[in-house]
């Protein structure tokens, strides 16, 4: 059988004191220095994991810190304690390790880590990347509308995610938007981009509402401890593709913009019944995308590092996704905000975007 980990994290100071309810009468930066201090440990043992070629278990290893925490701590006391879960592991007898969340972004993402592994690391950002694209084409044709024909805008484009997003789009599409930080990074992306697909209009910016403002489909990105997307920035009928961990997406847009289709990117139906012994979210046998690829390449008995640092090749998408189709993994249905977007919610979608529009 084989074996395989996954490093998870909570997500704020809330996922913590789900944990650890007796912290809540502490102030936050004292819970968060008691948290920098516990040390990584076994969450749940994955069981189940099976495709009709193999058959896998797993581990969930949890590093007791937030998002916020890994952004504003030294690097190397964060990557000291990744490491420390790549230990866990490697005595549970995993062959490959994924990084979740934001351990997959943090310092060279994961670069570091493998060179300190005794076995194979991956960020799960190369499946990530695959199933998002299949959820924002899904989710156009729900609408009537065809993603190849949209204008769309990739925000986080500098990143290792946002790039091979945008080039997705690129190899189909005809409009482009690249958003990110660095103007000259885009830039270059913009002509490495143009000289592989000349036919694309390629623009880009640094200005997020400006470069959404057009857009009939987005896809964000972005490793932000705060929201990027709010109700204004939008036009009626788009669709927005959230990525990021934390949401990029402001709550504020699900209670404003019913005209609008935010969907959760990267959500992938398991084979069988994969038992996570684990509460992350989801219902049965939907996991993340970044989780199920560390579970196919494990299946497919691929130890290697798999999606490391800051670039994914487009080459190893098409791969992923093969593999994927092989052992039984796919796109699960679509979900906005922890809800399943059934044909019920679509009509009531398409019905705003109609009054929105009469009104214009």
């Amino acid at each position: 059988m084989e074996k395989f980990a996954f490093v998870i994290h909570p997500i704020g100071i809330d996922d913590i004191y789900r944990k650890y309810k007796s912290l809540k009468i502490l102030p936050k930066f004292l819970v968060e220095k008691i948290a920098s201090n516990i040390s990584p440990s076994q969450v749940s043992h994955i069981t189940n994991v099976t495709s009709q070629y193999n058959e896998a278990e797993g581990w969930f290893i949890g590093v007791p810190m937030t998002t916020k925490m890994m952004m504003t701590l030294e690097t190397k006391q964060v990557l000291n304690k990744v490491i420390e879960a790549g230990r866990i592991a490697e005595k549970l007898g995993a062959k490959i390790m994924g990084l979740g969340a934001y351990t997959s972004v943090v310092g060279d993402a994961g670069i570091t880590i493998a060179n300190n592994s005794n076995i194979a690391v991956t960020t799960g950002n190369t499946y990530t990347v695959a199933a998002a694209y299949e959820a924002i084409k899904e989710a156009s044709r729900l609408l009537g509308r065809s993603i190849e024909e949209s204008q769309v805008a990739v925000i986080g484009a500098n990143g290792s995610i946002g790039k091979v997003s945008a080039e997705l789009v690129c190899r189909n599409g005809k409009k482009v938007t690249l958003i990110g930080r660095n103007l000259r990074k885009l830039q270059e992306l913009k002509t490495t981009l143009n000289a592989k697909y000349p036919k694309v209009h390629i623009d880009y910016t640094i200005d997020i509402k400006e470069g959404v403002a057009e857009a009939d489909a987005v896809i964000t990105v972005t490793s932000s401890i705060d929201e990027v997307i709010y109700p204004e920035y939008i036009k009626s009928g788009a669709i927005i593709c959230d990525v990021a961990r934390p949401r990029d997406v402001s709550k504020r847009v699900q209670e404003k913009r019913k005209d609008v289709l935010v969907i959760e990117g990267g959500v992938i139906e398991v084979p069988k019944e994969v038992e996570f012994n684990f509460n992350f979210g989801f219902p049965p046998r939907l996991a993340y995308a970044c989780m199920a690829e560390t579970m196919i390449l494990a299946l497919e008995k691929k130890h290697e590092n798999f999606s490391l640092g800051r670039e994914i090749h487009i080459e190893k998408v098409d791969e992923i996704n093969r593999l994927a189709d092989k052992h039984g993994f796919r796109l699960a249905g679509l979900r906005s905000f922890e809800r399943v977007i059934d044909e019920k919610y679509l009509e009531e979608v398409r019905k705003n975007m109609k009054k929105a529009e009469e009104v214009k």
